[in-house]
């Protein structure tokens, strides 16, 4: 125990008050060192600036502090007598400890500036170390320690600088003179002789270039190493394994080890370079039998010592940095980069995990009561919880994309909330695993929650100042509140920059400067109190500032804050007066503040100490102060019972709080502390033994594999949707498996009955079955239902493709939009490209009619087959989910999920000759799954999807609500039969459920049976279905077999293995099945016989079933419909395309096809003949401007494309127009559209490309990146000759070049262009590339914009020429107001201003009229008549409209909205 005696601190009892119970984590600078005890019952390893001492058998560990920094190096001798250990720090430091006392014996400084490893001899007498020197040259040193015990000094007896590279060393165990090292293309025998350290070079041969990265010596068969008997082995990165006689100095055997080797076939002695990539061996150690050999593919492999075949082998999560033999040779030590320590008990063959740690600094820390867990975050970017009894770990979220810097516990809620570095906060459940809710109302990094004791209200922080408060009373928290301006602005996560009172009542933050703290009501955030910390040391002299805060419990009323002048000043929480100080006796200021529930002790986070004060004691209350960190604490924090005490930092420490009111604070029990040292006030000399008893069990992390994160760049997937309270909350984002919270009234849920007989239902129930009745929906009997309620539950998605999810939209929908009068648009929807493969059943086609139907976003395009033309029908609020056709053709049915403007899902009924919405239907809270016409058409039944589980009967008379039931787990599909209208079938995860309906006057009921999945199908699910000849039922599972029910008697009597995956798409006709699965097949079978093999029952085989035939398309199958004899149709897949499908010639051809991912870019032929577009899947295509038909596609791997030109007009000759498309890596891709072929790739960019254009004469390429560099690059050569660097810092969002028409601009140049910035900046350049001149010629910054917290993306900085005027910029995005600028470049000022709606995301000005159109983020876009001044608004995209493009004649425009692509046709008003 690191404790130091301070002279200005009264001393309280006990003294000390706190000990050392348990540390979390392992390695800190290096994971390499781990040791096994003499005995193999003990291991010892470092964690940071701790070396730990773990009992395998009983889980204790007892501590080695002292070291002031990390620890880089470990022995231990054969006698488990000495411990050697070095530390980081430059020179470094060496102590010798006394290995069963804890004793610190010597503390000596090397003569190497860092020691990078330590080998003891077997006896103790002699210490060897492996280093560098200060200008870097390796040298090795070797110590007598014989006299340590006996109160003597260590002695250097050699000491000699090299030239070549050691990356192991050791002493040999049978001469304590003699010892061995390998490096970078050399092994070395050592002797040390005289007091002089000499070295001998064993000739490797053609093995000299290895990079050899361990050794180890072999041992006799009676585990006794003898020079006679014993061999060197050598491993090295490329796979290769030396055995090298030592004293003859020679290599007498060779062997690689390949990744893959067949069992029983011997490697060879010696194997060429050329041979594979072989085992990049990181460690290896040596038994008498055996070799363990450690590797960076993240394998332990046991091998014999001849290498003939793998004995064993223990995968790990991380790269294997070092393994060790324990001393019977019946277990191996391992350790990982990746900061897991473990070992291999060779004869059971099993596992054992020993320490799992973070691997960055831990940030934050919050404890949970109820379960008595704890939730760690850390710059690995890891959320991990523990077992606070046992220090095990539970759970472990990873996400590569941002960093946790905040975590909050519910206080009784199973839930925790989380922030990120992205700005997000995420409740996560501790039932289940799984996302809650997530919340994006921060622009900067989280850096601090925290939530009221009462469990009402959670309040976070950012690096932007902005202060957000949730109602979290309910599992589905909302946002209450948002200020922005009232957090310090700084940019360091700080658990302590927000405290709430121990009643609930106050909140108190340190804002709105870092010289401010501010106390407000947490209920209303009225402010209540604000105190000025900088007038507080008036007299210092020194500006002051806070740094945490902390409210004191009980009723004292006190508010702790701690400040830069390392002080914790002690406020009354009502009139803000001083009442005490306390000084921190360390030179920094207390990052973390915790006090006890008793107020008996203060904690404090003093650089890498720990501070406790008696906070009772008035006047110069003392403290103690305690070491162990290496790195800065960052968090202090009590326990929920007040018994123990957690520090965090570099790791996590455990400590037991010996003065607690409930036991005696002379504590009898607590054995005594080992010192290192006497002298007072020396930190290094203190507390340097291991203290007292450790916990009884180490902590081991879960063996369970952890549940994975799934954190994105971006908000989950999942619905949107917009919820109020009684003050009426604002809209938020959710995942979709919290929709069940909050909903409408829940639809009652199916109540078991026992089979009555016969006379209850349609046929005679089976043995075993079980009928479930359903009471019927009367709209004026609602208030009498007594039917049993679904209890409310976090519904999990089940594994099942078949469910539709809406893609996640940070944008939201404006509820209302001012429409131009009909007739008078300017703007009227052409066109849509592309199909919405995240649809289910969204496709509908009637060969003998023609009609043909499918979605895109929120719009049902209905699309004339023959001729290409498209009519829209638009007015579903969210996307939509699936579609249905009446038997007779003339009725359509659509459906769309919930969403911000829409609490729930909307059905529409449309009138399909006249194109007319009838009818809007409403009952699902979430999404609808399915629809389905019964065969006369008079019924409706809609399926809602996994969380809304609800089955709804429509009459299309009256288009009311006829039935209406929930079912207790997900349903996967339902279908009417087609000979009884009165009949339905659903299927889901247990059971397939027969509807019967019973009409009773002008009510309506079912009667329903339900039979269980057959045993034939295993644990598999039922997910589609659909009839065949009477009375069959052909249903799809999700293991990939059909089978199929006699809907007369409810059994099933025939199964068969039709696909690898899940089935999602059945259709029968006549005597032909078609099925669709999730592995892209569509496979046509021959089911005639099916009916003939009915009459067998049982005894029915299906080898009389065969596949016709089989096709494989780019997608999951998710829609289709055939003509009658399943010769010809059409299928929809989950890429995005309908397919035409001609089984006669066994073909199939792209109907519709679209962009996968966003759209980033629509670029425009000069003749207008064609368009190109790219997108984040890679691709850039090439499409027909007449028919927007696909004409060519490039398409580039694991690259996003994310800008895009064509060559100007005046460039060359049409047949050699070329597109320049800019993609993620950096690099410049030219494409030539006549000879379909890339023609150049350049890499001018070390980032992501974000914008690019031609010049006007097509010579030259402008290309923008990430960073904010401009590159000029000669699109013929490939050669970048000009790098502009003047908006560095900030992404290039635009682009443009004209010609420079107008002299009085005052530079010279044949061309303008400008680029603009995402910080508000547009710089305007005249250029004469021939020339090689270009001349800056205006530079404008803006304000930035006023954004208020809403979720989604800042809006981008835009500028453009003006097409009728080119001396004016029009701007969007610059300034802080939601407007259009234009600057004009003649006058060098603002000369008009046109307000906007909102910020606009996208801009497009027409050649030809003066018109001009913004995109917003609110899913509209909006027309401007810079002539008239006239605005039009209009809608029909699903998201953010974020992309614009007039061609260039201004007849059409471009819109795209993520993959959405919308072409309008331009009218004259």
């Amino acid at each position: 125990m690191a404790l130091e005696d301070i002279r200005s601190c009264k001393l309280f009892l006990p003294d000390p008050v706190l000990r050392l119970r348990g540390v979390i984590g392992f390695g800190g600078h290096s994971t390499q060192w781990a040791l096994w005890t003499k005995d193999g019952m003990a291991v010892v390893y470092p964690c940071h600036a701790v070396i730990i001492v773990l009992q395998i058998d009983t889980g204790q560990q007892r501590f080695f502090l002292g070291h002031t920094d990390k620890v880089s190096a470990l022995a231990l001798d054969g006698n488990d007598v000495l411990l050697a250990s070095a530390q980081v720090q430059p020179p470094s430091m060496v102590r010798l400890w006394d290995f069963q006392t804890g004793g610190c014996l010597s503390i000596f400084r090397s003569p190497l500036h860092t020691i990078c490893s330590l080998s003891f001899s077997r006896s103790g007498a002699l210490l060897c170390g492996v280093g560098k020197d200060q200008h870097g040259r390796t040298v090795v040193v070797a110590w007598s320690t014989d006299k340590v015990g006996l109160g003597g000094e260590v002695v250097v007896l050699a000491k000699v600088h090299t030239d070549f590279d050691v990356q192991a060393f050791q002493i040999a165990l049978f001469d304590e003179t003699r010892m061995a090292s390998c490096g970078r293309g050399s092994v070395r025998l050592w002797r040390l002789r005289g007091g002089v350290l000499r070295s001998c070079a064993v000739d490797l041969g053609e093995y000299c270039t290895l990079e050899l990265t361990d050794l180890a010596f072999a041992q006799t068969l009676d585990g006794h190493w003898r020079p006679s008997a014993g061999m060197l082995f050598v491993c090295s990165h490329s796979g290769h394994i030396l055995e090298i006689d030592h004293q003859r100095m020679t290599v007498q055997h060779v062997r690689r080890l390949l990744p893959t080797q067949p069992s029983g076939v011997p490697l060879t002695e010696k194997q060429s370079f050329s041979m594979g990539s072989g085992i990049a061996i990181s460690s290896l150690g040596v038994s008498t039998t055996t070799c363990a050999v450690g590797s960076e593919d993240g394998y332990l492999r046991l091998w014999p010592l001849d290498f003939s075949s793998v004995l064993l082998e223990a995968e790990h999560d991380g790269p294997v940095s070092s393994v060790f033999f324990s001393p019977d040779g019946l277990r191996v030590l391992s350790t990982t980069t990746s900061g897991h320590l473990g070992f291999l008990d060779v004869p059971s063959r099993e596992y054992t995990v020993l320490a799992r740690s973070h691997m960055a600094p831990v940030l934050a820390l919050s404890t949970e009561q109820n379960r008595g867990q704890m939730a760690t975050v850390s710059l690995d970017h890891t959320v991990r919880i523990w077992d606070l009894a046992t220090l095990q770990q539970l759970y472990d979220f990873s996400s590569s994309d941002e960093t946790p810097s905040a975590v909050a516990f519910h206080p009784t809620l199973p839930s925790f909330f989380c922030g990120f570095s992205s700005g997000a906060v995420r409740s996560f459940s501790l039932e289940n695993s799984g996302v809650l809710v997530e919340h994006t109302r921060h622009r900067g990094a989280i850096t601090s929650l925290v939530i009221t004791p009462d469990g009402r209200f959670l309040f976070s922080s950012c690096s932007q100042g902005s202060l957000v408060q949730y109602n979290c009373a309910v599992a589905r928290c909302c946002v209450l509140r948002v200020a922005a301006n009232m957090v310090c602005q700084d940019g360091h996560p700080n658990p302590n920059t927000l405290a709430v009172s121990g009643d609930s009542c106050r909140l108190a933050f340190v804002g709105r400067s870092k010289c401010k703290v501010t106390v407000v009501e947490s209920d209303s955030l009225n402010e209540l109190l604000h105190v000025d910390v900088s007038t507080l040391h008036l007299a210092s002299g020194h500006p002051d500032w806070a740094v945490a805060v902390c409210f004191s419990p009980g009723n004292s009323g006190h508010l702790l804050v701690s400040t830069s002048s390392n002080k914790v000043v002690v406020l009354d929480a009502v009139s803000g007066h001083t009442i005490r100080e306390l000084s921190s006796v360390r030179s920094r200021a207390c990052a973390s503040l915790a006090i006890s529930e008793d107020a008996r002790l203060l904690l404090g986070a003093t650089g890498r100490t720990i501070t406790v004060w008696d906070y009772p004691t008035q006047a110069s209350p003392s403290c103690q102060v305690y070491i162990g960190h290496s790195e800065p604490v960052h968090v202090v924090a009590f326990t929920p019972d007040q018994q123990q005490v957690l520090s965090v930092g570099d790791a996590i420490f455990l400590w037991d709080v010996l003065a607690t009111p409930e036991r005696d604070q002379s504590d009898p029990g607590t054995p005594p502390v080992h010192e290192a040292g006497s002298s007072v006030g020396q930190l290094e000399d203190l507390a340097s033994g291991a203290s007292g008893l450790p916990r009884q069990q180490v902590p081991l992390p879960s063996q369970a594999s952890p549940p994975p994160l799934s954190i994105h760049g971006r908000p989950l997937e999942g619905g949107t949707f917009s919820t109020s309270d009684e003050e009426g909350l604002c809209e938020e984002n959710h995942v979709s498996e919290v929709f069940l919270q909050g909903q409408a009234p829940t639809p009652p849920v199916l109540v078991e009955k026992e089979a009555s007989g016969a006379g209850d239902g349609p046929r005679e129930a089976a043995k075993g079955s079980q009928t479930l009745a359903v009471l019927p929906c009367h709209h004026s009997q609602t208030s009498e239902w007594s039917l049993q309620r679904a209890k409310t539950g976090l519904p999990t998605r089940p594994d099942s493709y078949k469910h539709f999810t809406a893609r996640y939209k940070a944008s939201t929908r404006v509820k209302s939009v001012s429409f131009p009068p009909v007739g008078r648009e300017q703007l009227r929807l052409k066109a849509v490209v592309g199909y919405n493969g995240n649809g289910r059943a969204n496709m509908v086609w009637r060969p003998n009619t023609g009609f043909f139907a499918y979605t895109c976003g929120r719009l049902v395009v209905v699309e004339d087959l023959h001729s290409g033309t498209q009519r829209h029908w638009c007015g579903h609020p969210q996307e939509i989910s699936t579609l249905a056709l009446s038997e007779d053709g003339q009725v359509l049915a659509s459906a769309s999920c919930c969403g911000n403007t829409a609490a729930r899902c909307q059905i529409r009924i449309w009138d399909v000759p006249k194109g007319l919405c009838q009818h809007l239907l409403s009952h699902h809270d979430t999404a609808v799954q399915a629809l389905a016409f019964s065969p006369d058409d008079e019924f409706l039944v809609t399926l809602g999807d996994y969380a809304d589980r609800t089955l709804a009967l429509w009459s299309m008379t009256t288009y009311e609500l006829l039935s209406s039931a929930r079912f207790p787990e997900p349903v996967h599909g339902v279908a009417f039969n087609p000979w009884d209208a009165n009949e339905l079938i659903c299927v889901g995860t247990s059971a397939i459920t027969f509807w019967l309906l019973q009409h009773h006057g002008t009510g309506t009921s079912f009667q329903v049976h339900r039979e269980p999945v057959p045993e034939e199908l295993g644990a598999s699910e039922l997910t589609s279905l659909c009839y065949g000849a009477s009375p069959l039922l052909y249903c799809g599972s999700s293991s990939g077999q059909v089978c199929v029910w006699d809907t007369g008697t409810g059994h099933c009597f025939l199964a068969w293995e039709a696909d690898d995956g899940e089935i999602g798409v059945l259709l029968c006709s006549g005597s032909r099945l078609l099925s669709g699965s999730n592995t892209r097949r569509l496979r046509l079978w021959a089911v005639g016989v099916v009916p003939e093999l009915r009459r067998k029952g049982s005894s029915a085989r299906s080898n009389s079933v065969f596949m016709e035939r089989e096709l494989t398309l780019d997608g999951a199958v998710v829609s289709a419909s055939f003509d009658s004899g399943m010769d010809m149709g059409v299928v929809g897949t989950t890429a995005g395309t309908l397919w035409y499908i001609n089984w006669t010639e066994g073909t199939s051809t792209r109907l519709i096809s679209g962009h996968r991912s966003k759209v980033n870019e629509v670029v425009f032929s000069p003749s207008e003949s064609h368009c190109a577009t790219c997108g984040e899947d890679g691709s850039v295509r090439v499409w027909s401007l007449a028919s927007m038909e696909l004409v060519i596609q490039f398409q580039v791997l694991n690259q996003s494309c994310l800008c895009l030109a064509w060559t100007p007009p005046s460039c060359g000759r049409p047949e050699q127009q070329q597109v320049v498309a800019g993609y993620s890596d950096g690099t410049l891709r030219v494409f030539n559209i006549s000879r379909t072929a890339m023609e150049l790739k350049m890499h001018p960019h070390r980032t992501a490309l974000t914008a690019i254009a031609f010049s006007t004469d097509g010579q030259t390429v402008l290309s923008g990146d990430k960073d904010g560099l401009v590159a000029i690059s000669h699109p013929c050569t490939g050669m970048t000759f000009r790098m502009l660097s003047d908006h560095r810092g900030a992404p290039i969002s635009a682009i443009q070049s004209t010609n420079k028409e107008y002299g009085d601009l005052g530079v010279e140049g044949a061309e303008l262009w400008l680029a603009a910035s995402g910080d508000q900046r547009v710089s305007i350049w005249a250029s004469d590339w021939l020339r090689d001149r270009c001349e800056l010629l205006e530079w404008l910054s803006f304000p930035a914009p006023a954004i208020s917290e809403a979720p989604g993306l800042p809006p981008p900085s835009l500028a453009a020429f003006c097409p009728w005027d080119k001396a004016t910029l029009v701007c969007v995005g610059l300034g802080a107001h939601e407007e259009v600028v234009f600057y004009s470049l003649r006058q060098k000022q603002v000369v008009q201003k046109t307000p906007l709606p909102f910020f606009a995301m996208s801009l497009s000005l027409s050649p030809g009229p003066q018109l001009m159109v913004v995109g917003f983020a609110e899913c509209m876009l909006r027309l401007l008549d810079c002539a008239s001044g006239t605005t039009q608004d209009f809608e029909g995209h699903d998201d953010a409209v974020h992309l614009c493009r007039f061609t260039p004649s201004g007849k059409l425009l471009f819109t795209a909205a993520h993959n959405e692509i919308l072409v309008w046709e331009v009218t004259s008003p």
